[in-house]
């Protein structure tokens, strides 16, 4: 059957076959002006437990709190059932869901040399709290199956320092802004703390976080060095804001430091360190950072190992990559100072003779092979430091022990990607990024052609350099700082070069077929671009813009007759070399009238003609002739399906007989064009051929580039 102890504070109401109720805490700031100054305080509430197996405590006012646990009689004794508790929060008045106790707490290893020792749950982190419920449920198959003596709730106000109170309304700053802790001054019972192969990562100090030293009046034990660390977590609520991380850290000392039956009755904080979410570091038991101080964490095993908690519950969801980074920094700092690889494998000798959570049976005096970083669990019968962050170990340790991790070039600028090949004029940058956090890098080298030419540090995520004519491979490598040197990336090839590409055909314009306004002449625009090396593209920048392939030498384009238009265009080359042209050309309209001729013609009259008029004719060998000087010609006429040939003869040569014939009516049709290499004067004369049944030809003029 189901057990139930409950406690229950404050106005009495009926809940779920139990008594639960709530009690109003004192009040705990002074108006409106912000949080003031106070003490850490420390309550405990007794169990009552009538014959009929239910436990419950009178009504009963509480002051307010954030942390709290439960206690029994029996420092080695376990609580036979599931204690959850619920609280009623300060700020909104509700009351939370039920939430486990972690009661599987480890005991303390000299429990029975210490009057009065209690067991007790792992500490519940609750925030601002001013009512609490709490219930054991057992399951044991019987009737008679009793609790534990001795039961009471234990409740943590971490109170205010007076630091906090005064940067009340100033941003945290737990997470950032942080020095390392000063190390210990060596005593003749403490000897100099040695050197870590790695450096020490910032620790805020207890005096920063606001430990009263009274409450740990005994001194400082030390163990002769340290092998391993085990990872724990504190239970409660993720929800907590990185500038309550201080307070809570206080609450968890008073809860392990107040003497029974209000606390563990400990002499000092059971961890050597604690991690918040935000990845800042706090000094837990006191002794000296860098001191290979005896903590109260894992028993059994606390002689030859530090322990690091992470504030938190991580069973279903994982710890922060701040938190991780932060626990990899002072495990390798902690082992470093004793030549411990992370990633290792350690023997430690077991303190106890006991299971761990596995299943894994210990022997109190004998060795054991454990990982240099390990799990709560992997020493002791406990579900700490959850599954989700227990998962998360083998990053930790790689993370601590390097080399560094996920190391890839993300991208190089300066240069431009062609097939396989990048190609630049000399400056480049080179991104890269990593799995393994940057606190963690000592250096990243730039590698051209095997050899180092830039140093940047850890914390950098690009290194620049200008690179010599021709080509080159271009890598990067990082040194963790453990030493441990990444192998280099895939190095990439890259071209510099300096020579510009040339227009082995300046661009020009030529006339085409097609219909002529006076506005937009029909041209080819054409050129020739090559690079030493390899062209990207040719952009037209003027007097209109495009962009052509490497391949591409001709476009069709229009120009405006009558007035000069400068043809700019630009060569590029794949490292970014550039070549400019911008030649000027003006296409000119020659009307009919401006030729010289023979024979009979007749004027006509259109707005369809350009400038309003044409020259006909059916006179067999009637012709018209042109002069001008220019590189490129083109003869303009009227189409249509009675319309006849014409010969064309240039520079006093028949070239060409052109037949105007058309199944529809065109108006001035470039029907016949002629260019030149260079400009020069020509004659181009037009001469009626008299075809049979279609004599006739209509001429619109002549246009001309120069």
């Amino acid at each position: 059957m189901k057990r139930r102890a409950w406690l229950t504070l404050g106005a009495v109401v009926l809940g779920g076959g139990g008594i639960a109720g709530y009690a109003v805490a004192s009040p705990s700031t002074d108006g409106a002006g912000g949080p003031t100054e106070r003490p850490v305080k420390v309550y405990n509430l007794g169990l009552k437990a009538p014959e009929t197996g239910e436990r419950e405590l009178p009504r009963t006012e509480t002051k307010q709190f954030s942390l709290l646990g439960i206690s029994w009689t029996g420092a080695t004794k376990k609580l036979d059932g599931k204690a959850q508790v619920r609280t009623r929060s300060v700020d909104t008045g509700t009351w939370t869901s039920w939430q486990d106790l972690e009661t599987d707490a480890d005991p303390v290893e000299d429990a029975d040399e210490r009057a009065g020792a209690r067991g007790a749950s792992e500490p519940l982190w609750v925030g601002p709290s001013d009512g609490v419920e709490v219930q054991v449920v057992h399951e044991d198959g019987t009737t008679s199956a009793g609790l534990p003596s001795g039961l009471r709730v234990n409740l943590v106000d971490p109170g205010v320092t007076a630091a906090e109170a005064d940067a009340a309304t100033e941003p945290a700053a737990y997470a950032e802004d942080v020095t390392p802790s000063p190390t210990a001054t060596p005593t003749a019972t403490t000897p100099p703390a040695p050197a870590s192969t790695v450096p020490e990562p910032p620790i805020v100090s207890r005096a920063d976080w606001g430990a009263n030293e009274d409450l740990s009046p005994d001194p400082s034990e030390y163990n002769t060095d340290v092998k391993a660390v085990f990872v724990h977590h504190t239970a409660g609520s993720n929800d907590y804001t990185c500038a309550e991380s201080a307070s809570i850290v206080r609450a968890i000392y008073a809860y392990h430091t107040a003497p029974a039956p209000s606390g563990n009755g400990w002499n000092d904080l059971g961890y050597n360190f604690l991690v918040d979410k935000c990845g800042t570091i706090f000094e837990g038991r006191k002794g000296g950072v860098d001191q290979p101080v005896l903590g109260a964490h894992t028993y059994g095993w606390n002689r030859e190992s530090a322990g690091i908690a992470v504030l938190g519950e991580y069973t279903a969801a994982g710890a922060s990559n701040a938190a991780l980074t932060s626990v990899a920094e002072i495990a390798a700092w902690k082992l470093g100072q004793y030549g411990v690889d992370p990633a290792s494998t350690v023997q430690l000798k077991a303190g106890a003779t006991q299971k761990n959570f596995a299943g894994t049976s210990f022997t109190s005096g004998s060795s054991y092979p454990f990982d240099a970083i390990s799990g709560h669990r992997d020493g002791y019968a406990t579900e700490c430091p959850g599954n989700s962050l227990y998962g998360q170990l083998p990053t930790i340790r790689a993370w601590a022990a390097g080399p560094v991790q996920g190391l890839k070039v993300t991208s190089l600028t300066g240069a431009t990607l062609s097939g396989s090949t990048y190609w630049t004029k000399g400056a480049i940058t080179v991104k890269w990024s990593t799995t393994t956090p940057v606190s963690l890098i000592s250096k990243f080298e730039l590698l051209v052609d095997g050899n180092v030419v830039t140093t940047v540090p850890g914390t950098a995520g690009s290194a620049s350099t200008t690179l010599a004519a021709g080509s080159h491979k271009v890598a990067v490598r990082a040194v963790h700082q453990s030493g441990k040197t990444t192998p280099a990336t895939t190095a990439l090839t890259v071209v510099a070069d300096t020579t510009a590409p040339v227009f082995a055909t300046t661009p020009r314009i030529t006339l085409r077929t097609g219909t002529v306004e006076t506005a937009a002449v029909p041209v080819t625009l054409g050129w020739k671009a090559t690079d030493a090396q390899a062209l990207k593209q040719v952009n037209l920048v003027s007097p209109t813009t495009a962009t052509f392939g490497p391949t591409i030498t001709s476009s069709n384009r229009t120009a405006k007759s009558g007035a000069a238009s400068t043809w700019s265009m630009t060569a590029y080359d794949v490292a970014g070399n550039t070549r400019t042209s911008s030649p000027a050309f003006t296409p000119m309209i020659l009307q009919e009238t401006s030729a010289t001729k023979s024979g009979s013609w007749a004027s006509r009259s259109s707005s369809s003609y350009l400038g309003g008029k044409s020259y006909s004719s059916g006179s067999k060998n009637a012709s018209l002739t042109w002069t001008f000087t220019g590189r490129s010609a083109a003869w303009v006429v009227s189409r249509a399906s009675t319309s006849g040939q014409a010969y064309v003869y240039v520079d006093g040569t028949k070239v060409a007989t052109v037949d105007l014939k058309s199944s529809t009516t065109k108006y001035r049709q470039a029907i016949w064009t002629k260019s030149w290499s260079s400009s020069a004067q020509h004659k181009i004369k037009i001469v009626v051929v008299g075809t049979s049944g279609r004599p006739t030809i209509t001429t619109d003029g002549l246009v001309y580039v120069k």
